[in-house]
């Protein structure tokens, strides 16, 4: 006789011992036992994947209209026609005049093979919006950068005439200034 008989076997006797009454409640509250674990285990996860569904599939809408929208934009970069190097460079140094103006400095990089442009206090959505024009009208990406976040665009660091806690009494941010260096590559000759 093996363990799992033996087991049986007592179950079975101690059973037979219990009034009809016990019985029932002993298999109620076996029934509520397994209910609860039914629950539990099967039915609160898929319900909970089930209300979080929508929210989850707004996301990855999202972030498929966005993948959408730069694979556009690289189709459309790949389009253009190839540019010379003088020409981007012309377009880079007007770029910069225009978009950094006398907070940039652009020189011909140590390796030749790009430009450095040497920024002192710029907004950080006015060198934002000079990295995308770079890219689209000279076809230059940074290849380096070397920025510093500038100590008078920190929003902790204090600013002459207590201009710092005006902007934040009227509920403003300072804007973020860089300093530093970036090294842009070229189209090649």
């Amino acid at each position: 006789m093996n363990w799992i008989e033996t087991l049986e076997a007592r179950w079975q006797a101690w059973w037979s011992e219990l009034e009809s009454r016990e019985q029932r409640l002993i298999g109620a509250a076996a029934a509520l036992v397994l209910l609860a674990l039914l629950w539990w285990v099967g039915l609160a996860p898929a319900l909970r994947t089930l209300s979080a569904a929508p929210a989850e599939h707004a996301k990855l809408d999202a972030q498929l209209q966005q993948m959408t929208t730069l694979q556009t934009q690289a189709k459309a970069l790949q389009a253009q026609p190839r540019a010379s190097r003088d020409d981007a460079v012309r377009a880079l140094e007007s770029s910069v005049r225009q978009s950094l103006g006398p907070n940039a400095q652009l020189q011909p990089a140590a390796s030749g093979e790009g430009v450095t442009v040497a920024v002192r206090t710029v907004p950080a959505d006015t060198l934002a919006q000079w990295l995308a024009q770079a890219r689209t009208n000279a076809r230059a990406v940074p290849r380096e950068a070397h920025l510093a976040r500038n100590a008078q665009g920190a929003p902790d660091a204090p600013a002459a005439g207590g201009a710092t806690a005006a902007r934040a009494k009227n509920g403003e941010r300072p804007a973020v200034r860089w300093d530093g260096t970036l090294v842009m590559s070229l189209p090649a000759r």
